[in-house]
């Protein structure tokens, strides 16, 4: 199912991560095991990222959710989305 996340990220906390070095590595990370077919950072709300990717499981959530908790102390949510095509497969099978 296409998923999108948006991770909130904690000032303080993601300050020490950037200052340290290590934000760019553990964004590298998690976009190379989502493998999303888009991904945008922007300042909503202070540095957030916002993935759209295909989560096969809802048992997945812990493992890509809990790196942005520990490491930054984000705020995470996710909402089950479609692009064009998927909404018109759905508004087909209403007839």
């Amino acid at each position: 199912m296409r998923m999108m996340m948006k991770a909130r990220m904690d000032t303080q906390m993601s300050n020490q991560v950037t200052k340290g070095g290590a934000m760019p590595d553990s964004l590298k990370s998690t976009i190379e095991r989502l493998k999303p077919e888009a991904a945008y950072f922007t300042p909503e709300g202070g540095r957030s990222v916002i993935l759209v990717f295909d989560m096969q499981d809802s048992s997945q959530l812990p493992a890509i959710a809990d790196p942005f908790f520990q490491e930054m102390g984000a705020e995470v949510t996710f909402e089950p989305v479609m692009n064009l095509d998927d909404l018109q497969k759905g508004l087909a099978a209403l007839k």
